[in-house]
């Protein structure tokens, strides 16, 4: 039986202009790049140590968690708490260290996404059009209203005003590289491979999982205008973000897991960050 833990809110608001359907065209640039990165992960084992595995968990969560699932997600997104300026700017560089695009990139797309789930013209990677297409198939073509910075920005205002973000969209591949090139004077290749290939592919796939297993599997603890669902291994995978249906329900809540036993790992940063006084006006 559906059961309702909290009060509905609005959901966003945000209204893109419709556009006629375009004829799709793959994007080589991209393929190339994932095709790439899924590779160079896949030598892994000749450079394996255990200090380099250590690294790649550490930035996996430090990206995801910290920097996507905080940061892009939950502050600059939903607005669900505010911590510093000085201190979001720190969370959201961890966010583009994930590799998933800048943040006015990532904020547009997502809050599209709330604004029109499962819309085929309007979701970036709806999952009416299947599995794939949510997982990653919607970033192999060339789609200027999602990946042109002129049209997708005015769907992040609040980030497209903060000068270091702009910057940090434009330029978010060079904060890898200098992350790539410490790794290598720290720990050699083995640090490399595992601290970035290893990490920003397993980390893509995590974050991927929210857009297409969480409307495939799983449960509702609220009735949806929508197919979001709960689902446990992508809780857990994704530090909290599975709890889909619990997110679409009511996006501004800052816990995305309602039920005791719905563990939300990024929720615990955010409770640190509260006691240390760096975390105000949480939205529950």
């Amino acid at each position: 039986m559906t059961q309702q833990l909290i009060a509905p809110k609005s959901q966003p608001s945000t209204q893109p202009e419709a556009q006629p359907e375009e004829k799709l065209e793959l994007s080589w640039v991209n393929i190339f790049v994932f095709a790439s990165f899924h590779l160079i992960a896949l030598t892994a084992p000749w450079f394996f140590s255990w200090s380099a595995l250590g690294v790649a968990i550490f930035f996996h969560w430090l990206c995801g968690s910290i920097g996507i699932c905080l940061a892009y997600h939950r502050i600059l997104t939903h607005r669900s708490l505010e911590v510093p300026k000085w201190l979001e700017r720190i969370l959201v560089t961890c966010g583009a260290l994930a590799l998933q695009g800048g943040p006015i990139f990532w904020v547009a797309g997502h809050s599209l996404h709330h604004a029109h789930t499962e819309d085929n013209d309007r979701d970036p990677h709806s999952a009416k059009k299947g599995f794939w297409w949510s997982h990653m198939g919607w970033l192999m073509y060339k789609q200027d209203k999602y990946f042109d910075y002129d049209q997708y920005k005015k769907y992040a205002p609040r980030a497209d005003r903060d000068p270091y973000y702009r910057w940090l969209n434009k330029n978010f591949i060079l904060v890898q590289i200098a992350l790539g090139l410490a790794l290598l004077a720290i720990g050699g290749w083995s640090f490399v491979i595992y601290g970035i290939f290893v990490r920003v592919v397993t980390l893509w796939h995590c974050t991927w999982f929210v857009n297409s297993a969480t409307h495939f599997w799983g449960y509702k603890n609220f009735e949806c205008e929508d197919g979001s669902l709960n689902n446990w291994w992508v809780g857990i995978l994704a530090y909290g973000e599975g709890w889909h249906n619990n997110h679409h329900f009511n996006p501004r809540v800052a816990k995305a897991g309602q039920r005791w036993w719905e563990i939300d790992v990024t929720w615990w940063a955010i409770q640190v960050l509260k006691s240390l006084g760096l975390a105000k006006k949480i939205v529950s």
